[in-house]
């Protein structure tokens, strides 16, 4: 099966973003793991009776790693769809008009689904 060919963006471009969300996608799934193990609620040891001051600690502790979490969850999700979107051939094209996304943009911003007009006009 051969790759879906992205007019504007040079293959090995591509490539090299591909290369750069796959690594950046296991980097996040590694921290997420990490955080689950630190988070004060799924600690194995974990006494279900706790004195108010450690129940507090253990409550923002928490509160830290799901905060976090989410905007892991975020990030993953957008490197996801970049990948995806590699993968059918629509990488670098604008989600909203369908014009396509300028190189420097992706360089900058490898996860960019919409071109600068739109991103203007979304935030306008």
């Amino acid at each position: 099966m051969t790759k879906p060919k992205i007019p504007h963006l040079p293959t090995h471009f591509v490539a090299g973003v591909k290369a750069l969300l796959e690594r950046r996608k296991k980097e996040i799934e590694e921290r997420k793991e990490e955080l689950k193990r630190q988070d004060p609620f799924f600690v194995e040891d974990r006494l279900s009776e706790n004195e108010p001051a450690e129940d507090a600690a253990e409550q923002e502790g928490h509160g830290r790693v799901e905060a976090l979490t989410f905007q892991l969850d975020k990030l993953l999700a957008q490197i996801k769809k970049a990948l995806s979107r590699i993968g059918v051939g629509k990488y670098g094209i604008c989600e909203k008009c369908g014009k396509p996304i300028d190189k420097a943009r992706l360089e900058t911003m490898p996860m960019a689904s919409l071109c600068v007009d739109c991103e203007r006009k979304s935030k306008g």
